[in-house]
Formats: structure tokens, C-alpha cells, sequence
């Protein structure tokens, strides 16, 4: 078993790495934690520009780190080893994630219900997108 958890650093995010991590321990599985980042090009004079890429890679960056931390002290609770790894990746979050577990045969994936904009009580389009397109299973945290 291998286990998949997306972060965008948004507190139901953070949930859901603290989630994926006990599970990942109750199983003796590795975590993998993924942050997308997401370019949004625009066309200036002729050419393609990624504006703020650095400031997003950083962000990815600090937001993996902090997933990463939270995961850790989870699994220090159960007084239980966790194997995590970082993935930084780019593209749109629901395709990239799902690719990216086909790609590195990943059991199941963890997620928040909604990211950085949690103004409702549904689930976001990206959690929404991953269930649709994934073919392992999905846990979404609320």
C-alpha cells in the first residue's frame, strides 16, 4: 500500500495530511504529500509568461514542508514510524494528481473537501474533478 495526500495548505488540507497520516500508519504505508502548482500563463508581447513563479514554487515549497510536519507529529501521537515523502508538481490539480498516482501506483488518495476558497459546504471542484478521474480510491476530508 501506498498513500497519496494533495495540500494547497488550506486548513481542510491540513486535515486531510493529519487524516492520510494515521491511516498511512495504521497500515505501515509510505506517504507521499503533493502540492500542484498551478501557472497561470498569460501571452506578453509574444511571449509566454508565468507571472510569480518564484513566489509560487516558495509557497509550494513551504506549504510541502509544513505538510510534512504536520504529518510527522500525527504519526509521533500513535507512536508509529512514517515513511513521508515530497512530490512539488505542476499543472491542474485534478489531472496531475491522478495521473501522477497512475504513474507511481499509489493506493488511494487523500484530500481536503474544498481548498483555499472555503466559502461553502460542498466539495470544491478539484476534490470534485479527483473523484471523477481517479482510479483508486478516494478519501475527502471535510
Amino acid at each position: 500500500m501506498q498513500y497519496l495526500v494533495a495540500t494547497d495548505g488550506s486548513a481542510v488540507s491540513k486535515r486531510a495530511v493529519e487524516h492520510a497520516a494515521i491511516e498511512a500508519t495504521a497500515w505501515g504505508a509510505p506517504l507521499e504529500i503533493v502540492h500542484v502548482l498551478t501557472p497561470e500563463p498569460k501571452l506578453v508581447e509574444g511571449s509566454l509568461v508565468i507571472p510569480g513563479s518564484d513566489t509560487a514554487i516558495e509557497y509550494g515549497k513551504q506549504t510541502l514542508s509544513e505538510a510534512e510536519r504536520i504529518a510527522q507529529t500525527a504519526a509521533e501521537k500513535r507512536d508509529s514510524p512514517l515513511e513521508t515523502s515530497t512530490e512539488l508538481l505542476a499543472g491542474w490539480p485534478a489531472e496531475t494528481i491522478t495521473n501522477h498516482t497512475k504513474e507511481t501506483g499509489i493506493d488511494a488518495i487523500y484530500v481536503g473537501h474544498r481548498g483555499l476558497s472555503e466559502d461553502s459546504t460542498n466539495f470544491g471542484s478539484v476534490a470534485k474533478s479527483i473523484l471523477d478521474k481517479a482510479t483508486v480510491p478516494v478519501t475527502i476530508i471535510k
